[in-house]
C-alpha cells in the first residue's frame, strides 16, 4: 500500500516549465546533437591557444599551399599557414561576433518591445512606427559606412551588427507582451500599485523568455552570416586575424587551385549554422506551452 502511495505521489509531483522543456529537448535528437556540437565548438574556441598545433601567424613560405597530410591535417594556405589552426582561431572570432552581437540585439529588442507592448496606445504606435522606418533603411549600407568612417574595429563590428538585428526581436516581444497584459497576475500587480518598470522587469520580460530564447538561436546564424559577408567584402575581420568568413573569402579566390582552402572553412561554418538551426527548432517545440507533458 505504501509503495502505491509513493508511486502516486511521485507521479503527481509538479514540474516546472523549464524541466518539461529540457525533457522534451532531450527527446529531439537533432536539437540535442546541435547543442552538443555548439558546446564542443565553444570549448575548442576557449582552449584554442593550447590546442592549436601551430600559431595563427606562423607561416612557411617555402612550404606554400599543400593538401591535407599527417603534418597538416587540413592542409596549408599559400603562405604556408596551417589551415586547422586558422579555422580554430577563426572560430573564436566568428562565435564571439555571433554571441556578442546577438546579445546587443537581445538587450535592445527585448527592452524596446516590452516597453512598447506594455504601455500601448500612442506610445506603442510611435515606437513601432520608428521600427517600421528603421526596417526601410538599407542597413547593410549603414554598416559599411560605419566600417569605412570609423575604421575596421572589431568592437564596432559587434555593435554595428547588433544594432541592426534588434528590430524583429522587438516585434516578437511586443506581441508576447500584448497577450501577457491580459493575464490576471499582471492585473493584480497593477492593482497593488507596482510601477510599470517594475512590472515589466519582474513579470513581463521573464515570461517572454521562451520565444526570445528560440529567436536568439536563430539570430546567431544570421549574425555570423552577416559577419562572413562583411569579411568577404573586406570590411570585417582583417589579417592577421581570421574568421570563418574571411577564410571562406580567401578560399573562393583560390578554389580552383587549392579547393581545400574553401571546403573546410565552408564546411565548418555550415555545420555550425545547421547546429544552431536544429537547436532553435528544438527549443521552439520544447518551449511550446501547448505541448503535452509526458
Amino acid at each position: 500500500m505504501s509503495e502505491a502511495v509513493e508511486v502516486y505521489s511521485h507521479s503527481e509531483q509538479g514540474t516546472s516549465l523549464w524541466q518539461d522543456a529540457w525533457h522534451r529537448l532531450r527527446q529531439n535528437k537533432l536539437a540535442l546533437s546541435g547543442l552538443i556540437i555548439l558546446l564542443l565548438e565553444i570549448i575548442i574556441a576557449l582552449l584554442t591557444p593550447w590546442l592549436a598545433p601551430y600559431g595563427y601567424e606562423q607561416q612557411n613560405l617555402a612550404l606554400g599551399a599543400v593538401p591535407p597530410s599527417l603534418e597538416h591535417w587540413l592542409g596549408t594556405d599559400t603562405l604556408g599557414r596551417d589551415l586547422l589552426t586558422r579555422i580554430m582561431y577563426g572560430g573564436r572570432v566568428s562565435l564571439t561576433v555571433g554571441f556578442i552581437a546577438t546579445a546587443v540585439a537581445l538587450l535592445i529588442g527585448v527592452v524596446y518591445g516590452a516597453v512598447a507592448g506594455y504601455l500601448g496606445g500612442r506610445v506603442d504606435a510611435v515606437m513601432m512606427r520608428v521600427v517600421d522606418i528603421l526596417y526601410a533603411l538599407p542597413f547593410m549600407i549603414f554598416i559599411i559606412l560605419l566600417m569605412v568612417i570609423f575604421g575596421q574595429n572589431i568592437l564596432l563590428l559587434f555593435l554595428a551588427i547588433g544594432a541592426v538585428e534588434w528590430l524583429t526581436m522587438a516585434r516578437i516581444v511586443r506581441g508576447q507582451v500584448q497577450s501577457l497584459r491580459q493575464q490576471e497576475y499582471i492585473e493584480a500587480a497593477i492593482s497593488i500599485g507596482l510601477a510599470p518598470w517594475t512590472i515589466i522587469r519582474r513579470h513581463i520580460i521573464p515570461n517572454t523568455l521562451g520565444p526570445v530564447i528560440v529567436y536568439t538561436t536563430l539570430t546567431i546564424p544570421s549574425v555570423m552570416l552577416l559577419e562572413a559577408f562583411l569579411s568577404f567584402l573586406g570590411l570585417g575581420i582583417q589579417p592577421p586575424q581570421s574568421s570563418w568568413g574571411l577564410l571562406i573569402s580567401y578560399g573562393v579566390e583560390t578554389m580552383e587551385e587549392f579547393p581545400w582552402l574553401l571546403i573546410y572553412p565552408g564546411l565548418t561554418l555550415s555545420i555550425t549554422l545547421f547546429a544552431l538551426n536544429f537547436l532553435g527548432d528544438g527549443l521552439r517545440d520544447a518551449l511550446d506551452p501547448r505541448a503535452s507533458k509526458d
